[in-house]
């Protein structure tokens, strides 16, 4: 009976292991492909602040465009009054982005120089 038992708790415990260690054991391309769609669905867009006078309004200006949907970082740089947000098109919009800053009472629009390249790449194409 013992014997048995012990039998048994071994296959169990070899078999939840093996279960375990299935989870881990992803093809390489697999992993690749992955990271690489969650790269291809990021986008940078740089923005101009205005409004910020003081120490801590890059804090509410960094919330309130961290609560837009599919915006994935913001860093605001109080020192040249620019906000760098890293974004998933597919879920929101730089408008989006940018309104949640100016409902916040810093009207952010997207750099100028930003647009100066948007506006070249469609003209080569």
């Amino acid at each position: 009976m013992k014997r048995t038992s012990a039998l048994i708790l071994s296959v169990v415990l070899l078999g939840a292991t093996g279960v375990g260690l299935s989870a881990f054991n992803r093809a390489p391309s697999e992993t690749s492909e992955q990271s690489n769609s969650a790269v291809a669905q990021t986008e940078t867009v740089t923005f101009e602040i205005e409004n910020m006078t003081c120490a801590t309004c890059p804090i509410t200006v960094r919330t309130a465009m961290s609560r837009v949907d599919g915006v994935d970082s913001v860093e605001v740089d109080y020192e040249t009054k620019t906000a760098v947000v890293h974004f998933d098109p597919n879920v929101t919009t730089a408008a989006l982005v940018g309104q949640a800053s100016t409902d916040a009472g810093y009207p952010a629009q997207v750099a100028s120089h930003q647009d100066a390249d948007h506006s070249e790449a469609e003209h080569q194409h």
